[in-house]
């Protein structure tokens, strides 16, 4: 830009004096040398070309002999005057040609700058920009034959639910999940296009729609296929953010995830309802220390309408999150970076109910709404509903409708570290290590709250078998992480371990072992670009169980992703 404007200025000046020397010179004899200079410095800013200045050299040469010659003849010339202006001759093919390039650079300048229109759009369109993604994706999943068949789906149970848990009463199975059977080559789509409005200084808001299967939070990835019915879309994002100063901003609604953190805890297409503050201090060019602050309603008790006088108790879910940590420039080819984290999930395990009698009419227990809104496997998890006997039946005759709840409280410890360094030939190598640690873990207060009434995650002998731990350690290869640029690419891999209730099962990736915890297992894959914000990848996940039966499940996953 600068070396356009330069040009532009210079050939401005000239016309200018040019034009000048019109209105004050009385004929005076040329400069050959100067009108060559000029062209040559014409040639060396790029307004000409080389083989358009030879030809106007020549041009110049000559007009100045003939002008040389005209002077030789003609009455001699006005002294000069204190003030008077001489001008060196320059050619009317180099004006012209000045002229030309002028108007061009000019016009180019005010169609890139849009000042040759003012008020030619709304002073809202200014304010709005948009962003978006499209996600294609052939998923195979493939599981081991010598896998139990025997695992339920208490997800599903609980949406269902409740389920009778008497055999003598109930000959139907519950909800079994697929463990032995591969699924291949399924075709799923990712949409998501979103609008970000700047509102005045400090404050801005977006919004953005995208695609899913259905309401998981863990997932906004839809299966294609159905009939070929149209797809449905879902609010992924809205919120408003209040920036006070460059330190501090505060941001409310349906927002992106504000920690550091891996798909270890927090899946990469979870979004957090609720509010976060998030800080950022320089120390110098080379330190910083950020910071968030949040709190999130996991779950608020609901107040539909049922057939029963007697409503339950308001049990709202909240999350709680604090994370400090720094971001050091160690020189110019090292970069660390580290946060530490602590998530209260305040009120999100479940809960023994009082006495109950669905039996005689009750259509609810006081502790129902403790279940888990939303999970996917691996936690350990316990009846909620104490429910009395029928004194007019047998014992064994009396329906036990159950849902499930969560045994363990969550109160995790997250630390996160990374490393980037550059190699050479442009090479980057990213490292990352992810650490969880659940301090609300306790057999003992398990026992407790369930009454003894488990539901999975037990050995032969009746113990627990869980953990409260669990750990990443990924790095990544090539010449870039951003994927924006054709030929851009990288190759990564990395090991999980996740014991049962190290964190809750209803929030971390999808993917890896179908989502949950009580799993572990190694990830590998690369990416690379086809053109500017286009790339192609292939992933190849393998897990298996960290305690109980046999569960062993691989997933290959093609994609094809682009940004706009």
């Amino acid at each position: 830009m600068n070396s356009r404007v330069n040009r532009l200025a210079m050939a401005v000046g000239v016309v200018v004096a040019v034009m000048a020397g019109h209105a004050a010179a009385q004929a005076p004899a040329p400069s050959e040398n100067a009108t060559i200079n000029l062209i040559r410095l014409l040639v060396s800013s790029g307004v000409l070309q080389q083989d358009q200045a030879q030809t106007l050299i020549q041009q110049a040469e000559t007009e100045a002999l003939q002008a040389r010659q005209a002077a030789s003849s003609a009455p001699a010339a006005h002294p000069a005057e204190p003030g008077d202006v001489r001008v060196p001759y320059i050619p009317a093919v180099v004006r012209n040609q000045i002229r030309d390039e002028v108007k061009q650079e000019v016009m180019a300048q005010a169609k890139e700058e849009n000042w040759a229109q003012p008020n030619t759009f709304p002073d809202w369109a200014s304010r709005i920009s948009f962003e978006g993604d499209m996600r294609l994706r052939n998923e195979s999943r493939l599981y081991s034959n010598t896998n139990s068949n025997e695992f339920f789906d208490f997800a599903q149970l609980n949406e269902d639910g409740p389920y009778d848990v008497n055999q003598f009463t109930n000959s139907t199975w519950p909800p079994i999940l697929n463990s032995r059977e591969d699924r291949e080559n399924m075709l799923r789509l990712r949409a998501r296009f979103g609008l970000n409005a700047q509102l005045s200084d400090t404050w801005k808001a977006g919004i953005r729609i995208g695609t899913g299967s259905d309401s998981s939070p863990v997932s906004t990835t839809q299966t294609l296929g159905a009939g070929f019915g149209k797809k449905d879309i879902w609010l992924d994002r809205g919120y408003i953010t209040w920036t006070p100063s460059d330190r501090l901003s505060i941001t409310g609604g349906r927002i992106a995830n504000p920690f550091m953190s891996t798909d270890l805890l927090y899946s990469n297409d979870l979004n957090f309802d609720g509010m976060a503050a998030i800080f950022n201090h320089p120390f110098s060019n080379d330190l910083s220390l950020f910071g968030t602050l949040g709190a999130f309603p996991v779950e608020y008790t609901s107040d539909a309408s049922t057939p029963s006088f007697d409503k339950q108790d308001s049990e709202n879910k909240w999350l709680y999150g604090l994370q400090v940590g720094a971001d050091w420039r160690i020189n110019n080819s090292n970069r660390l970076k580290g946060a530490l984290a602590y998530y209260q999930f305040d009120d999100i395990e479940g809960q023994r109910s009082s006495p109950c009698e669905p039996w005689s009419g009750d259509a609810e227990c006081d502790s129902d709404g403790s279940r888990a809104s939303f999970m996917q496997k691996g936690n350990t998890l316990f009846l909620l509903r104490d429910i009395t006997l029928n004194p007019s039946v047998p014992s064994t005759d009396t329906p036990n409708p159950q849902y499930v709840g969560l045994a363990s409280e969550f109160n995790l410890l997250d630390l996160n570290l990374t490393w980037e360094t550059d190699l050479f030939n442009n090479m980057k190598l990213g490292t990352h290590l992810n650490y969880v640690h659940n301090l609300g873990y306790d057999e003992s207060e398990m026992r407790k709250r369930s009454a003894g009434f488990f539901a999975n995650n037990l050995d032969e002998n009746g113990e627990i078998e869980s953990g409260a731990n669990a750990w990443m350690l990924s790095a990544a290869l090539g010449n870039s992480m951003d994927m924006l640029k054709q030929g851009d690419w990288n190759v990564f891999a990395g090991y999980k371990y996740i014991q049962p209730d190290a964190l809750p099962d209803g929030f971390n990736d999808s993917t890896f072992h179908l989502g949950g915890t009580n799993a572990k297992g190694y990830f590998v894959g690369g990416h690379y670009g086809l053109a500017d914000r286009v790339y192609g990848s292939a992933r190849w996940l393998s897990s298996e169980e960290v305690y109980g039966a046999p569960f062993e499940i691989d997933v290959l996953q093609l994609e094809l992703n682009t940004r706009f």
